[in-house]
């Protein structure tokens, strides 16, 4: 009878806790920080910023991102390459199990083109990523004018 009780209450907890999960998390992945720098309105292309932390046991990889406010999207890199930087398209992104993958200015970002309107400081948008194992997830994009600090100063693995 106590084992039943027991299992009752937490089938009774369960949809509560679920009514307050963070909608930026992909089990066992967790997106932080989400954000575009503001563009000039003539610019047809922007770029998003984010960092993805993996909680899991095992390794995952973002394979793709789409967005309605673009017409294409791309994972991007900047690579130094003879003593130039250059950006380039990458297929996918490792995000090691227990460790993390950075998305920042001058390293990897989703590039957007055919971006319609420019969004304003304080804009937001949603931005969809495809991880290999972790499946889809929405996530929303806050436009701002600066780079944000970062929360903790931390070593970050690419």
């Amino acid at each position: 009878m106590t084992i039943r009780k027991t299992l009752f209450g937490l089938a009774l907890l369960l949809p509560s806790l679920l009514a307050h999960a963070d909608p930026q998390v992909a089990n066992p992945l967790q997106i932080e920080g989400v954000w575009s720098r503001e563009m000039p309105p003539v610019t047809q292309n922007a770029a998003v910023y984010f960092v993805v932390r993996n909680g899991g046991t095992e390794d995952d990889r973002l394979l793709g991102a789409s967005t309605p406010v673009a017409e294409k999207a791309e994972l991007h890199e900047h690579r130094h390459a003879g003593g130039v930087m250059k950006m380039q398209q990458v297929q996918s992104v490792a995000i090691p199990a227990g460790g993390s993958a950075e998305f920042a200015p001058m390293g990897y970002h989703v590039m957007l083109f055919g971006v319609a309107k420019q969004a304003k400081e304080g804009e937001r948008f949603p931005l969809r990523l495809r991880f290999e194992k972790a499946g889809e997830t929405e996530v929303e994009v806050t436009v701002r004018r600066e780079a944000p600090m970062p929360a903790s100063h931390g070593a970050h693995h690419h």
